[in-house]
């Protein structure tokens, strides 16, 4: 399902607060990596993969505030393996410097 076309979406800015209340959880328990934006994409990918008719903020929220670390960790780690280029920041002439060989002492 696309991210974008998902029906919780309009919810986005209604549970942000509980959002961001997660991420900061997170950043004490030394899981720093995680960001609203990346914590909103497992939430709609992997648990609301299955959408609700007629679901109500407080279940979305309760649903936020019960993510754990270890299951949003695992989804960021297959996210990482799936994506399609590591080097998609790198211009041209860096990428060409970090695959360049180098000589090897003998």
């Amino acid at each position: 399902m696309n991210v974008l076309k998902h029906p919780y979406t309009n919810f986005f800015e209604d549970v942000e607060p509980a959002l961001i209340s997660k991420v900061e959880e997170f950043e004490v328990l030394g899981y720093g990596k995680a960001t609203v934006e990346s914590l909103w994409t497992y939430l709609l990918k992997k648990k609301w993969k299955k959408p609700k008719e007629g679901i109500r903020v407080f279940e979305l929220v309760s649903d936020i505030l019960s993510v754990k670390p270890g299951e949003y960790m695992s989804f960021e780690t297959v996210e990482a393996y799936r994506s399609p280029n590591w080097f998609t920041d790198l211009n041209e002439d860096e990428l060409k410097e970090l695959l360049k060989s180098g000589k090897n002492p003998k």
